[in-house]
């Protein structure tokens, strides 16, 4: 494992939101999920011990909720691994109520520092905009934001304050999936893929707060596989149509007024043939509770090959008494910890978050410009467009009760607008 040497400026973070992949802390408890103990305080609280990280901050709306996240922390992390430093500024106070306290944290950091943001889907533009214009790196959770508009203004602002801004997208980072996507650049044309990713139905109660309000399924789940096609097919292939369809009932009888599952149909053209092809993207968050927390596949077809990726089974299985049988993936994050100490180093739930910091190092140490994270090692804000493009597409389609809608491309190849298809 990597460390810091002795001279190298640490990088201080701030986590904008306190939830279950920050902290694992639900509704005042530990999220009944594969993350009970959190993934983004977690990665942060060691790389502090291994000398990347100094100070460490998280800022979040009901400061009543710090007082049971710390004794959460302590449990699941503290008194887990050995040689954890939990010691975290937290915004607003503990007895504060403020949905806009992360401006009050991120005036106590400086240029060059990380903000990471993990908040729902309908705030990240604004956070993250203000955390540019601080001068600070940002990490955001997928979706980056949830319109093309929003997309393009941070990269505009990203630019003008250069700072590197980049989407978390572990998968990515999966050897599977980047596996596949260097087989599928020797397949030739695209033709076909579908994805399938869900959630329990448990979890609507986990994101009670925003689902189908703020944000829905396609934005939360569909981003994942969404990412991994721009990702495989740049410089291969475009979206140019984008139809969504949905299910109901399930969220709705728990007084949600949301779909159940998303299906969105998304028509690419090869872009040294012009040939087309077809991608059906979709996700649920009402299955039942399985052996799994999340199924995640997808099968992916070029003109010369094809890939089938089942990421949810790894062929390891796990039986404890008093528990739910369970296929789990350490591949993602690695909690039993090694002679006493946190040992997920090498899962990619970890990776994700220490490269974009590494980066974020070399660019505050003038050995790398930002601009040089386009190359595909970064989901950076620059190259994650046409993800933003069929997210947001999908989403007008269903309000416009299924019309298609056109994605519209600039001289620079990349999206600038959103049309609906006429026929």
């Amino acid at each position: 494992m990597s460390t810091s040497t002795p001279n190298e400026q640490k990088l201080n973070v701030l986590m904008v939101g306190t939830g279950e992949y920050t902290t694992g802390y639900v509704g005042g408890k530990g999220a009944d999920s594969d993350k009970s103990a959190g993934v983004v305080a977690l990665t942060m609280f060691d790389l502090r011990r291994r000398n990347k990280v100094s100070r460490v901050g998280m800022v979040g709306v009901n400061g009543t909720k710090f007082p049971g996240i710390r004794n959460h922390m302590q449990k699941c992390i503290g008194d887990v691994y050995d040689d954890m430093d939990l010691r975290c500024d937290t915004y607003p106070s503990d007895e504060s109520v403020d949905p806009k306290a992360y401006l009050t944290a991120i005036e106590t950091y400086k240029r060059g520092d990380v903000a990471v943001i993990f908040t729902p889907d309908d705030t990240h533009y604004e956070i993250a905009l203000a955390c540019i214009q601080k001068g600070l790196h940002v990490m955001v959770t997928k979706p980056i934001c949830q319109t093309l508009k929003e997309h393009l203004s941070l990269s505009a602002a990203a630019k003008q304050a250069g700072v590197l801004v980049g989407v978390e997208v572990h998968k990515r980072l999966d050897p599977f999936y980047a596996d596949a996507r260097d087989r599928a650049a020797g397949l030739g044309d695209f033709q076909y893929l579908y994805a399938y990713m869900s959630q329990p139905k448990h979890q609507l109660e986990t994101f009670k707060a925003w689902a189908g309000k703020s944000s829905d399924i396609s934005y939360y789940l569909n981003s994942h596989h969404v990412d991994w096609s721009e990702w495989t097919l740049e410089g291969i292939a475009r979206p140019v149509r984008v139809t969504s369809t949905s299910s109901t009932g399930v969220a709705k009888n728990k007084g949600m007024d949301t779909e159940d599952s998303i299906t969105l149909t998304v028509q690419w053209e090869n872009l040294k043939t012009k040939n087309l092809g077809c991608a059906v993207y979709t996700s649920s968050w009402v299955a039942p509770k399985a052996d799994v927390h999340s199924q995640q596949r997808f099968f992916y077809m070029g003109s010369t090959g094809e890939v089938t990726v089942d990421q949810a089974h790894r062929g390891c299985t796990v039986a404890v008494d008093n528990q739910s049988f369970a296929s789990v993936n350490p591949l993602f994050m690695k909690y039993t910890p090694t002679n006493g100490k946190f040992s997920g180093q090498q899962s990619y739930g970890v990776r994700s978050f220490e490269n974009f910091m590494d980066a974020c190092s070399e660019v505050n140490a003038g050995r790398k410009s930002v601009g040089e994270y386009n190359d595909g090692s970064i989901a950076s804000v620059d190259t994650t467009l046409k993800g933003t493009a069929i997210l947001e597409a999908g989403r007008r389609s269903l309000d416009a009760d299924g019309q298609p809608m056109d994605i519209v491309y600039g001289e620079d190849s990349e999206p600038t607008g959103i049309e609906p298809h006429v026929f």
